[in-house]
């Protein structure tokens, strides 16, 4: 499986970011093996050698996976694979090749992702709903990710009446949240918004905090899109206080953005502010410089627009320390140049100028 993101030691994620990566991929609400692989799959066969070593394999494969250490556990699941396929163990092939699918999700290599899946939905011998469900949603999400939107509403589509059919709750969440995904992608935002919908209907009703947030801001960006900004500031200001509660910083960082800039859309410049600097916040408690950076910036302008250019100046001053300490000059003249604009608007020629040559310095 090829992997795009540099070097091995990228596939060794910490063990509570696998555990949220096992969730959540991009906005996605992917399909688990929330219990593992049943026990008689384990231990069935004990007699077959191919079969129990194959067994012992895909436990292994599972655990390194739960675990942050993809490459092992690609290595792990492979040769079990092998080994269930002499074996003849056409259901347990089903699970390996879903599972391999995920991980191969979750390292963002979609075309692994759609040659694990077809490989699995391609063994016609007493296929197990539960896993081809998966494989589905797992495959739909990749075509998402390629831009293969026509392909990606069909498997979901798929996808969605086998959640029904299987009366899954949790999987019908993924499944309507996912497709809504697809629609906004392929800019169709009514049908997106339907969908999304459906899908906060349902994950409320089982009281899933964690999907609760997901769902929310979900729907906050499809509206946001829309240019309904009210909409989208509505479902924002859910998901930020849901994220909080379940002690999830990054999250929130990302949602207090997109609230923050919906608020400067409407002129809400004080709203605005209140949440721009609790993301400022809570960036520095992540010790996340690029989103500091970003909202000393983004705190800038929205002071600038309520006309408090004194108060500006202080951000754009911190951004600037703070460019310099990263050592981003792109992001150190765009600072100089808001602090020569704030300056001037301000009055304070002598320091605009200052700014001016400090920028000419740069340059």
């Amino acid at each position: 499986m090829s992997n795009s993101e540099g070097n091995n030691n990228n596939n060794k994620v910490p063990a509570q970011v696998a555990k949220y990566l096992k969730q959540v991929r991009r906005n996605t609400i992917t399909h688990e093996f929330v219990e593992g692989v049943p026990k008689e799959l384990l231990t069935s066969q004990q007699n077959d050698n191919h079969s129990s070593e194959a067994s012992k394999l895909l436990s292994q494969g599972m655990q390194q996976q739960q675990a942050g250490d993809l490459i092992a556990a690609i290595k792990s699941l492979e040769k079990s694979l092998e080994m269930f396929r002499l074996a003849g163990n056409t259901q347990q092939q089903q699970q390996v090749l879903s599972l391999l699918a995920l991980i191969a999700y979750t390292s963002r290599d979609y075309k692994s992702v759609i040659s694990y899946s077809q490989k699995c939905l391609s063994i016609k011998d007493t296929p197990d709903l539960t896993v081809r469900m998966q494989v589905l949603s797992h495959l739909g999400n990749a075509y998402r990710h390629l831009n293969d939107h026509n392909k990606a509403i069909e498997v979901l589509e798929a996808c969605l009446k086998l959640t029904q059919k299987l009366q899954d709750k949790r999987s019908q969440v993924a499944a309507l949240n996912n497709l809504g995904l697809v629609y906004k992608a392929s800019g169709n935002f009514t049908q997106a918004i339907e969908y999304q919908e459906q899908s906060l209907k349902i994950v409320q009703e089982l009281k899933d905090n964690w999907g609760i947030e997901q769902v929310l801001k979900n729907l906050g960006n499809t509206w946001y899109a829309l240019d309904n900004y009210p909409k989208a500031i509505a479902y924002y200001e859910k998901c930020v206080k849901i994220a909080l509660s379940l002690n999830n910083p990054r999250s929130a960082s990302q949602v207090l953005k997109n609230l923050g800039n919906a608020c400067y859309a409407i002129g809400d410049y004080a709203k605005a502010i209140k949440y721009y600097e609790k993301r400022w916040q809570l960036a520095r408690d992540l010790k996340d410089q690029r989103s500091e950076e970003q909202s000393l910036g983004s705190l800038g302008v929205a002071c600038e627009a309520l006309g408090d250019h004194k108060k500006a100046i202080t951000y754009y001053e911190a951004r600037l320390l703070l460019a310099r300490s990263l050592k981003d000059h792109r992001i150190e003249e765009q600072a100089l140049a808001s602090l020569k604009i704030a300056c001037y608007a301000l009055g304070d020629y002598a320091k605009a100028i200052q700014y001016q040559q400090d920028t000419s310095m740069n340059t």
